[in-house]
């Protein structure tokens, strides 16, 4: 069925920002993180910049409207995940803007991009959109098309919203970014906190990180090694090639290393073999295992493993009911959707882009963009939610869930401040 607002939807396949200044802001708060913002200006200094700034071009156009433009994972390895975010924020646009798609009589229109999970494709798309004057850029899945963005966004003063990417390096990064999902180190405090719980769990342990060689593995490595670190208690990560498909030679060095953990961070459609592989090679005999919780799709691929792991969940579907997450369950049953372990990271992101453009109004300020974001503090769909002012954090619960037949349910809720980054 058609959408209830005037919303357009333009979709694009493959395809290129500009010199700014750092506003005074950050002079303001003592600048934040120095290591990330050093390595935000190093990317940016190596990427071109061939145009003007939003509000300089015209086809930015001064018309009663806000452009929105969604680069996220289409097609590639998570594309799912995409899917899942674009859903949520048709859904949460919807319902933040009360079915019109405008905020104070400027339409909100949508551009939807598709970065194939590649970083150049996804820096390419979102220069382009930089270039047609478009002030707010969101939706980005893959961590390390995450890191590559949020520079060139900060370079042009554009305000940018990244999905469900999880890395750590995009909060603080630099004062045009933000985040609409949770990020790793909420995942690694989660999982302290159920290991704590549990009997046993006290300090001197080895515990062992097994993922995958990428931006979001070794980003779970880094917070694991923060977060579970010392006291006695050694951190081993077992990185695996990202595209193995043989996972027994990395079952066998996990085993090597005789953990009395192994925290798992995985993503994409090796989680199957990857889980079969460690209940063939007797991990989950020798070590408790704490994972994440996957989407629906992935729910087979815990197999005989499902019983013998401890699940931390960013979300689980029909686990809340707050006034947002009945709005998407309504509006995703109208559609014929499913939600997904990354609904709400799109709807949030929705409410994130309302708030921006309430703000920022038909010109798209987007300083004043920024500023209305910060600090912002709002219900969503997973319950009481926060943007940190000071490094833009995104602050949310956090659930343990265990598999209740087929389906998993939550056992127990963590509050904003208890994973806070």
């Amino acid at each position: 069925m058609p959408r209830p607002f005037a919303v357009r939807t333009d979709r694009l396949r493959p395809s290129a920002a500009g010199p700014s200044t750092v506003p005074a802001r950050r002079a303001r708060r003592g600048g934040r993180r120095p290591l990330l913002a050093a390595v935000a200006l190093a990317a940016s200094a190596a990427l071109t910049a061939s145009c003007s700034s939003p509000g300089a071009s015209a086809d930015a156009g001064a018309s009663d409207e806000v452009k929105v433009a969604l680069v996220t994972s289409v097609s590639g390895p998570l594309a799912s995940y995409g899917e899942q975010y674009l859903q949520g924020f048709e859904a949460g646009l919807d319902h933040a803007t009360g079915g019109t798609g405008e905020v104070d009589g400027v339409r909100i229109t949508v551009l939807e991009d598709d970065d194939a999970g590649d970083p150049a494709k996804g820096v390419s798309l979102v220069k382009k959109r930089i270039g047609q004057g478009v002030p707010i850029i969101a939706g980005t899945v893959v961590s390390g098309v995450a890191t590559q963005i949020a520079p060139v966004a900060a370079q042009n003063r554009t305000l940018y919203v990244s999905g469900p990417a999880a890395t750590d390096a995009l909060t603080g990064i630099n004062d045009y970014t933000f985040r609409s999902g949770r990020q790793t180190y909420q995942d690694v405090v989660t999982a302290r906190e159920i290991l704590a719980a549990e009997e046993g769990a006290e300090g001197g342990k080895d515990v062992v990180v097994l993922a995958q060689d990428n931006a979001f593995g070794q980003a779970n490595a880094a917070a694991v090694e923060e977060v579970l670190g010392g006291d006695g208690t050694t951190v081993t990560p077992v990185l695996a090639p990202p595209g193995a498909t043989d996972l027994t030679p990395t079952a066998r060095k996990v085993l090597a290393a005789d953990p009395d953990m192994v925290f798992v961070a995985w993503a994409g459609d090796t989680a199957q073999s990857m889980w079969s592989t460690l209940e063939q090679q007797g991990v989950l005999e020798e070590a408790t295992v704490v994972t994440g919780l996957d989407i629906r799709a992935g729910y087979p691929a815990f197999g005989a493993a499902r019983d013998r792991i401890t699940l931390l969940a960013h979300y689980v579907p029909g686990a809340t009911n707050t006034p947002e997450a009945e709005a998407m369950r309504a509006y995703f049953a109208e559609k014929g959707w499913e939600e997904d372990l990354f609904s709400p990271d799109g709807f949030t992101a929705a409410q994130l882009v309302v708030r921006a453009v309430e703000a920022g109004g038909r010109d798209g300020d987007v300083e004043a963009m920024v500023e209305a974001l910060e600090g912002f503090a709002f219900s969503g769909v997973k319950g009481p939610t926060r943007v940190r002012a000071e490094d833009h954090a995104l602050l949310q619960p956090m659930f343990q869930a265990a598999f209740d037949g087929d389906l998993p349910s939550v056992t127990r809720t963590l509050e904003p401040g208890k994973v806070a980054p």
